[in-house]
């Protein structure tokens, strides 16, 4: 859906980030175009189209965009080393701001995110959160950039480089952009080009995020004191994911899981299985929500006890958030209750 990249060589390649294009081989021969607006210079060389938005790529013989970070396709990796300071910049910088998509479905979308979507020039994001985003929204966008996953640093510093170019840009998220999300990131990418977020008047839309909507499609679990831990150890050791959920298994907090299960790392899942297992009742109630608002929804308590078989079925993956229940919670009428204390305090 990007209109930044293209693999295929024949199909013009258009960056539309804010600055000027210099090529060094400008001979009829090559099969590919490019166009760069991203507020620094741009090189092409051989028979590849770059849009660099203030920083170095290579690139054997594919289109690549690398807004302000180098770049090495050798890998196949997406991500890119932060390349271009404020000192490569001369425009007067754009507003960035980190809208959050909410569950997934238009409905879900606050007002407040739309509008700020459709004030935005460009509009950058992963994929498959792109997609999600209501057709006459992004429509209106001057530019759509997306990444596939593990790009996150990439886009994130294209979003930044097109609001330091004068741009307008929105970086969206699903969920809420405080939670497992890009804000944070585009604040540390801000710092380390010497940039400021006042400089590009920095806000942040929040959304809904995952332990709130699922718990909506899995009744009351939310209503006592929680806690939030993600399973995926790509940023943070797993050894310290499992201290965290000793603590917090340990005492009665409910606890959400994001990001329970992937292809590659099943054992991640097991292990907390095993970790929540010795801190609570095997018949401790469970709520697994897989896609939550989206066409492929699905919903399920269960127990404790049955929780780990269930990491073979389709309905645990990157997309499936977890709710475990406290030692007081139960499940009434198909739906998960976690008492707040009103009961102790009040005839009803």
């Amino acid at each position: 859906m990007s209109t930044d990249t293209n693999a295929d060589a024949d199909d013009e390649s258009t960056s539309k980030c804010g600055a000027s294009s210099s090529t060094e081989s400008k001979t009829e021969t090559s099969s590919s175009k490019s166009e760069s607006k991203c507020g620094a210079s741009s090189n092409e060389t051989n028979d590849s189209s770059s849009s660099k938005c203030g920083a170095s790529s290579s690139s054997d013989s594919s289109s690549s965009s690398s807004c302000g970070a180098s770049s090495s396709d050798d890998s196949g990796s997406n991500e890119k080393e932060v390349g271009a300071t404020i000192e490569d910049f001369d425009a007067e910088p754009g507003q960035l701001i980190a809208v959050g998509l909410g569950p997934g479905h238009p409905e879900g979308m606050t007002e407040r995110a739309k509008d700020a979507l459709l004030e935005a020039d460009h509009i950058v994001g992963y994929t498959t959160y792109i997609e999600l985003i209501p057709d006459e929204i992004t429509e209106q966008a001057d530019d759509i950039y997306d990444t596939p996953m593990c790009g996150e640093v990439s886009r994130t510093e294209e979003s930044i480089d097109r609001a330091l170019a004068g741009n307008d840009v929105a970086i969206v998220g699903s969920g809420d952009p405080n939670v497992y999300a890009l804000s944070g990131l585009a604040l540390e990418i801000l710092e380390s080009k010497g940039a400021t977020a006042s400089m590009v008047d920095f806000e942040v839309v929040p959304g809904v995020p995952a332990a709130q909507s699922c718990a909506a499609r899995l009744g009351a679990p939310l209503v006592n004191d929680t806690v939030s831990v993600s399973l995926s150890d790509h940023l943070v050791p797993m050894p310290e994911i499992e201290s965290r959920l000793h603590s917090v298994a340990s005492e009665n907090f409910t606890i959400t899981i994001y990001n329970p299960w992937s292809r590659k790392r099943r054992e991640n899942f097991q292990k907390a299985c095993e970790i929540l297992l010795t801190h609570r009742e095997p018949d401790t109630p469970v709520g697994i929500v897989h896609g939550a608002g989206r066409e492929d929804e699905q919903v399920m308590i269960t127990e404790l006890g049955e929780l780990e078989e269930l990491g073979e079925s389709e309905i645990i993956d990157m997309t499936t958030t977890i709710v475990v229940g406290t030692e007081d919670t139960y499940v009434w009428d198909d739906r998960m209750v976690t008492p707040r204390g009103y009961e102790t305090k009040y005839d009803y």
